[in-house]
């Protein structure tokens, strides 16, 4: 699925990313891709992800630009 990062808080280690259905799903930084540098991660960046259900709610795996 792609989607737009919303947020970014590198010193706490996750963001969200609104995908293009509407739905605001979490990411850690656990599901960046070691060869995605998730520190350069900003507000308003395109991605893609695959869509996952967490414990606490949507979450994105494997955060990937676009």
């Amino acid at each position: 699925m792609n989607g737009t990062i919303k947020t970014v808080k590198i010193d706490k280690g996750f963001g969200f990313v609104r995908g293009d259905d509407g739905v605001e799903y979490f990411f850690h930084r656990s599901a960046v891709p070691k060869d995605v540098d998730f520190d350069s991660l900003g507000a308003g960046e395109r991605v893609m992800f695959e869509p996952d259900e967490g414990t606490k709610g949507p979450r994105a795996e494997g955060i990937e630009r676009i």
